[in-house]
């Protein structure tokens, strides 16, 4: 019944308080996914409680691994010999259930994966993924909607050069090369810090890798990893939206466990929206005194501006002063859910992959729905300085990546309810 759950806003508050940040969504799935390298007890701390975690849970116990859970950690026992199918049903949830091909391969020469579901923000191609396990030596196409791929007489490195830095065809390649035979180069890598994760993690395995964070990586291939424990990074999109969150509602809000070198670019932005941004101890604070002023953004792959946070900017150019110009250059569906937005009031005029926002003082109160996870967070925050009611259908897609949220905005001083 969660699917038909929504969320019920009342605008006006401004947010102050504090939050912590929990492990990061993007990253949380892939070290699970990267657990089959190896057989043994794998055990990831920092873990968020989001749907997403449950579906790749269930995910790997259908290949045979036991998952338990305690608080915020979980064990994955990985056994000798595992399954190589990952069925539809619970890929089409989840887009990350495809990082689960370059270690089956690496690990048993053999897998079938169904092309993934997820989020409606594009098409988002597997061609960088299964080029690059060809380069590899595996033998990969897709079959009556599955990705099939098989190495039965194991990997071999090779120099990969991508078209595009993807995230997802980076980390599957790596995952795949880490017991390959020889050495491994990824040029023009995706360096987003999730992907530095995944590294750090594999390292620990006793994988060999060189240049993580960087465009170039090197991997020189082992023949055998072992399990091994480790902490999730914090969410770097959650951390985002809560500081969006302060500036939209003037507000002020203490992030404790955000890394804000992870979001340099972001904070920058909103920083010339007119914001204090300062960091702490432990994470960022971000005040916002005043109306806040149209910010300019085009999204780009790390270290440029997240497309995660792209719905949370175009939210807020569109009760800010001024005109903005929002450019979305990694999918070309993003712009879904700015009809939704336009619901409420705002002023968003769409050409392309070009979004012309003309801010207005004040939104209103509609019935809306979410289509992905970061559209829900960006009509949640745009509900919140809108006058009277709005309804967010879809609260699942929030879920899958923000961990309690309602109560968390409720703790902020926010007046949010689930029904």
């Amino acid at each position: 019944m969660a699917s038909l759950d929504r969320f019920r806003v009342t605008g006006g508050a401004h947010l102050r308080g504090d939050v912590s940040i929990t492990g990061a969504k993007n990253s949380v799935l892939k070290l699970m996914a990267a657990s089959l390298l190896a057989v043994g007890k794998t055990t990831i701390t920092n873990v968020p409680e989001i749907a997403d975690v449950e579906i790749m849970s269930e995910l790997l116990t259908r290949l045979g691994c036991t998952v338990v859970h305690s608080k915020d950690s979980l064990t994955i026992d990985v056994p000798e010999m595992l399954g190589h199918r990952a069925d539809y049903d619970l890929v089409r949830k989840m887009r990350a259930s495809i990082n689960v091909l370059g270690p089956l391969v690496a690990r048993i020469g053999s897998a079938e994966v169904a092309l993934p579901g997820g989020d409606a923000i594009g098409s988002r191609g597997l061609d960088f993924h299964i080029k690059g396990l060809e380069s590899l030596g595996a033998k990969a196409h897709i079959e009556h909607g599955y990705v099939i791929a098989e190495a039965p007489h194991g990997l071999t490195g090779t120099r990969i050069e991508l078209d595009f830095p993807s995230v997802g065809a980076t980390e599957n390649i790596m995952t795949a090369a880490v017991l390959a035979s020889g050495e491994t180069i990824i040029d023009n890598a995706a360096r987003e810090p999730d992907l530095v994760d995944l590294g750090e993690f594999l390292v620990s395995m006793g994988a060999q890798i060189s240049g993580l964070g960087s465009p170039l990586i090197t991997i020189t291939g082992v023949k055998k990893l072992k399990p091994t424990s480790h902490a999730t990074i914090p969410d770097r999109i959650i951390t985002g939206t809560w500081a969006f969150a302060a500036v939209m509602t003037q507000g002020d809000i203490t992030i404790h466990g955000a890394r804000a070198q992870d979001l340099e670019l972001p904070l920058e932005k909103l920083a010339s929206a007119g914001a204090i941004v300062t960091t702490t101890a432990d994470g960022v604070r971000v005040r916002m005194d005043s109306r806040p002023q149209a910010i300019d953004v085009a999204t780009l792959p790390y270290p440029g501006f997240p497309t995660d946070l792209l719905p949370m900017v175009i939210a807020l150019n569109a009760i800010a002063e001024g005109n903005s110009l929002v450019t979305e250059n990694v999918f070309e569906s993003r712009f879904m859910f700015v009809n939704e937005l336009i619901r409420l009031g705002a002023q968003v005029s769409v050409d392309g992959h070009h979004a012309s926002i003309d801010g207005v003082l004040e939104l209103s109160g509609a019935p809306v729905e979410a289509t992905d996870i970061r559209a829900g967070a960006g009509l949640i925050l745009a509900a919140l300085v809108s006058e009277g009611e709005t309804t967010i259908d879809g609260a699942f897609h929030v879920d899958r990546g923000y961990p309690n949220f309602a109560e968390q905005l409720c703790s902020l001083g926010a007046k949010v309810s689930r029904e």
